[in-house]
């Protein structure tokens, strides 16, 4: 996310999928299985961008406990 973005709130499930450089297949995955959460406003999926800050804490929580170079 560049500056002029951080104020944002909201991002559609496109600019998540950018902003977390993420295929769109990975990004709904993670939606469904509430790894990263979502608000829906009408028919449009919204990803709060606390949510997007929330997913990368988690995944460097996560990074933290598996020694490197090591897959899971």
């Amino acid at each position: 996310m560049t500056t002029a973005t951080t104020d944002r709130k909201l991002y559609r499930v496109t600019e998540a999928m950018t902003a977390l450089s993420l295929s769109r297949s990975v990004v709904y995955e993670l939606l469904r299985s509430g790894r990263l959460r979502s608000v829906r406003e009408g028919r449009t999926r919204l990803v709060p961008a606390a949510a997007i800050a929330e997913y990368v804490a988690l995944l460097e929580r996560e990074a933290e406990r598996e020694p490197f170079g090591r897959a899971s």
